[in-house]
């Protein structure tokens, strides 16, 4: 799964399908006329004292992460019926299950369902006799469905059966309901989202990776609809308006991959070489949109058959586009499911940046068909392993297909990203432990992915791409079909390059945070010290193995050892050019550490880079890192910004995307510390960016690269975000002219945010035009892409007033529920109005968003920002006030964390001596 925003009877066990539940006449009424079990609610017992009796009686069952152990499912026969008027969906499900001890309990999982205790029955194999039940009851926190028997079950073969109901849900998790237009009118279509623990929502199951089964579905639909599932159409079958579609068995797969989609789509198809095909599915009048994914898709399926030496596994592929959908996409085992702006892409309207999203997420979740699905995670706490992978792999993918994107050097970001969550206190291990499922959304983070992918990169760089693909081979060959831990990964990598990879890697995975080397130079030797670093420079307790790398003067020699102790000298093959030459530790930023230099050793590196003898990863790097040295008050401001001047030649998108980054969390601090400041700051950073906008201009020219198409629209949205007069004049010419025409050559896809940026900073509540025309843009477009570069830009107005009905316009019906979270970045001038307006605004929007991970989104993009101790307090005691939610609970403490780290950051910088005499001589530095 990937995140957005840069962001689903008789039983007879023969193989062709004959003895299928045929239930499309008759199971509605069954259910109707017995008595259900809601699984909503609490205990379905009207007598009190016998509700307490039971819920004692099960006891054993609560607050356990796993599972018991007595019975295993081997294969579902599904049956689901979603009625798209009624917002509801019946089913039933045979299970065969083997019974592994002697016990009179079935344990599974279930959740806002409705249970026909009248039908939950047992067969075994063993006896001629069916099982009925004692006792249904529901652990409702727990999410587990408890099933007494009046005697013990044999052990062995058997099957167990029942039927149910629930609703198509708003809250984009389970089977839930999404909407699209056709023809004017309003449609809904059924979708399901399984990962983490939502099957449980669909059908009660073993809903843990490791109880992998086969899986036989069956849907039944209004017969005008598209109906897909996991694996081809065997047969279908009519009955009036409705039909009945009967999909192959899958291959032994996890529960939180199974998927079914229903509604009115178009399709574009392609096949591999080997005949596998691959369709891409959208809103009836997208199909074209789907070509390049298609594209993309069908390229990377024959890349991953050689990387891995496996084949992909399934007989189809199909990707749609989901109009409403939670991550960004989902990689449900031959059913993969996308949000629209990350499976589309319109030759017209699309960005350059949206075509690389495009490309890397195909890439992510076709991944996971191997590393996930074909083999699987035991349990979440070995996330990663999916995540990390996935996302390290769509790198190699991308770079395969599009080289000239320089993907490796983007990948940067990813580590970036890695290395600020995890400079915090309140990070988490890679692996983590995981007592019960609402735990889980939150491990979806920059830790599981990018951090994940980064030691990932590390590892391979320390062992060597040819060593590392053959044991990664060797893994899903050893593993296909199957679960694995991140221990079964290290033994066979160890095994094939006969390295200490278990020693090496166990640091990385097991505990939090990552280290800061500092280097320095003594009696011709360097020194290197490791410490852990933390983002507010506190002092860290963590010890690693670090592979270091170091090159001296040139790449053309490079020198490598595992730092095992917290210090360790080196001797240079050449002292003397210890004194001569510029020295780089951690060549190519491989591995996912930062390095502090000493004050020789830094002028060496920033003459470096102004005379461009680094790799543009290098340059990358030694920034980075003085950014976040900077900000633990390691290293002065004003060095940091001596050091930034230094790039304003600088001609690669990614070291230039970084530094508009720095740049703007820079700009936002200093205003914090001292508003005198800021004039100079911004003067100087559009001194710094003015040599590229020169060069790159507003209009894109013929032959250009993709990469000068994406940093236009970065560059020019950070220059009107600092306010650079002829940027905003331009922008809103050019707006003015797409008004007219929204088909004008003067605003292209890849400035439009850049010049819808520029429109807002205009604004206020007494020149609101540009806002509404925005607005009217906005509710014009059908293109998802369009609408989330418009919420994205909205909250650039520095009126607070323009930006409360911002916020308040999120919580409309003309805003998704998965786009809110792009509006909800604004102005500094906005931040005490949007934190007022979530405080005012938190039932509700934790009604609507508190049973998914973009809750926590609201959370740390509105805390944050503050740069206050008060501000801290005063967060502390609102969410105190309102009750324990385990689902935000680390984000919570990592966004206050992040407000006391930006408050010490407010303090170093208004302590420190000749800042302001700094500033004002780089903002009137003549080049």
């Amino acid at each position: 799964m990937l995140g957005d925003a840069k962001s689903e009877k008789s039983l007879n066990h023969d193989s062709n399908g004959s003895g299928r539940y045929q239930g499309p006449d008759n199971i509605d009424n069954k259910i109707s006329k017995s008595s259900p079990i809601n699984i909503t609610s609490s205990f379905s017992f009207h007598n009190h004292k016998h509700t307490l009796t039971m819920a004692n009686k099960y006891e054993q069952f609560r607050c356990q992460p796993r599972l018991p152990k007595f019975a295993i499912p081997k294969r579902y026969d599904l049956h689901l019926k979603p009625d798209l008027t009624a917002c509801k969906f019946t089913g039933a499900v045979d299970i065969r299950l083997q019974i592994v001890s002697d016990t009179k309990f079935i344990v599974l999982n279930a959740a806002d369902l409705s249970v026909d205790a009248k039908s939950v029955r047992f067969q075994s194999e063993n006896a001629s006799k069916g099982f009925e039940t004692l006792n249904v009851e529901l652990l409702v926190e727990d999410e587990v469905l408890v099933l007494e028997f009046s005697e013990s079950l044999p052990v062995g073969v058997g099957v167990l059966s029942m039927r149910f109901e629930g609703t198509l849900n708003d809250q984009m998790k389970g089977f839930y309901r999404s909407t699209y237009e056709h023809n004017g009118e309003k449609k809904n279509m059924a979708v399901t989202q399984f990962e983490p623990a939502d099957a449980r929502r669909c059908f009660p199951c073993w809903d843990e990776p490791a109880c992998k089964a086969t899986f036989k579905i069956t849907l039944e639909v209004p017969s005008e609809l598209v109906a897909l599932s996991n694996m081809p159409v065997v047969e279908e079958r009519l009955n009036g308006n409705l039909k009945t579609v009967f999909y192959q068995e899958s291959p032994i797969m996890s529960t939180y991959l199974v998927a079914a989609v229903v509604g009115l789509f178009d399709y574009v198809e392609d096949s591999t070489p080997d005949g596998i095909k691959v369709r891409v599915y959208c809103q009836v009048g997208k199909a074209n949109q789907g070509k390049f994914a298609l594209d993309v898709a069908v390229k990377t399926l024959g890349l991953y058959k050689d990387y891995f030496a496996t084949p992909y596994s399934l007989p189809k592929l199909d990707m749609i586009a989901i109009p409403d959908f939670a991550a960004g996409a989902m990689e449900n085992y031959g059913l993969v499911t996308y949000r629209e702006t990350a499976l589309l892409y319109d030759e017209k309207h699309s960005a350059a940046a949206n075509k690389q999203r495009v490309a890397t997420v195909v890439a992510h979740e076709l991944a996971h068909q191997w590393f996930g699905n074909l083999v699987t995670m035991e349990w979440w706490t070995h996330l990663w392993l999916n995540e990390g992978f996935a996302t390290w792999v769509s790198y190699l993918a991308a770079d395969g297909l599009f080289p000239e994107w320089k993907i490796w050097t983007q990948f940067l970001d990813e580590s970036t990203e890695g290395l600020r969550l995890d400079g915090l206190s309140e990070s988490h291990p890679i692996e983590v432990d995981i007592n019960h499922a609402s735990e889980i959304d939150e491990i979806f983070d920059a830790i599981s992915y990018r951090k994940g992918a980064s030691v990932i990169r590390m590892l391979q760089s320390y062992l060597g791409p040819e060593v590392f693909q053959r044991a990664l081979a060797k893994y899903i060959k050893k593993y296909a079909c199957s679960n694995a831990k991140t221990e079964d990964l290290w033994a066979v990598l160890e095994e094939e390059s006969n390295e200490p990879v278990n020693k090496l890697m166990h640091s990385w995975t097991k505990q939090k945070g990552y280290p800061v080397i500092t280097v320095s130079v003594k009696d011709s030797k360097l020194v290197f010290e490791q410490k852990q670093f933390l983002s507010s420079g506190s002092p860290g307790i963590g010890q690693w193995v670090v592979p270091i790398t170091l090159c001296c003067g040139s790449y053309e020699s490079k020198k490598s050892f595992l730092l095992d102790k917290t210090s360790q000298t080196i001797d240079i093959d050449e002292p003397s050019s210890l004194s001569s030459s510029w020295i780089k530790i951690n060549v190519d930023q491989a591995g996912f550490y930062r390095v502090k230099y000493d004050d020789q050793l830094s002028a060496k590196l920033r003459h470096a880079i102004e005379s461009k003898r680094l790799s543009a990863m290098d340059r990358y790097g030694i920034l980075d890192d003085s950014f976040a040295l900077s900000m633990a008050g390691q290293l002065p401001l004003s060095s940091l910004l001596t050091l930034m001047g230094a790039y304003r030649e600088e001609p690669e998108y990614t070291v230039l995307s970084n530094l508009i980054g720095v740049s703007s969390k820079v700009a936002r601090i200093v205003a914090d510390a001292d508003s005198t400041l800021v004039n100079n700051v911004k003067m100087f950073f559009i001194n710094v960016f003015q040599y590229s906008a020169e060069r790159i201009g507003f209009d894109c020219k013929e032959g250009e690269s993709h990469l000068d198409a994406l940093l236009r629209g970065e560059l020019f949205t950070t220059l009107a975000v600092l306010g650079h007069e002829e940027t905003l004049k331009e922008a809103n010419k050019r707006f003015q002219a797409f008004l007219q025409d929204r088909n004008t050559p003067l605003l292209p896809p890849d400035i439009r945010r850049a010049v819808y940026v520029a429109v807002m900073k205009k604004v206020t509540s007494s020149d609101r035009s540009g806002f509404d025309s925005l607005l009217k843009v906005y509710r014009e477009t059908d293109l998802s892409q369009e609408k989330t570069r418009i919420l994205g830009a909205l909250g650039s107005c520095c009126d607070p007033d323009i930006i409360l009905e911002v916020l308040n316009f999120l919580l409309t019906s003309e805003v998704r529920s998965q786009d809110v979270v792009f509006g909800l970045s604004v102005s500094r001038e906005g931040h005490e109005v949007a934190w007022n307006w979530l405080k005012k605004n938190w039932g509700h929007i934790t009604n609507t968003w508190g049973r998914g991970f973009l809750l926590t989104r609201f959370v740390s993009a509105i805390v944050s920002p503050f740069s206050s101790l008060e501000k801290v307090k005063e967060v502390e005691e609102f969410f105190a006030s309102h009750g324990k939610q385990p689902s935000i609970a680390r984000t919570l403490k990592q966004s206050i964390e992040r407000v006391k780290i930006n408050a010490k950051w407010v303090e170093t910088i208004r302590n420190e001596k000749n800042l302001a005499d700094c500033v004002q001589e780089l903002a009137y530095r003549k080049y």
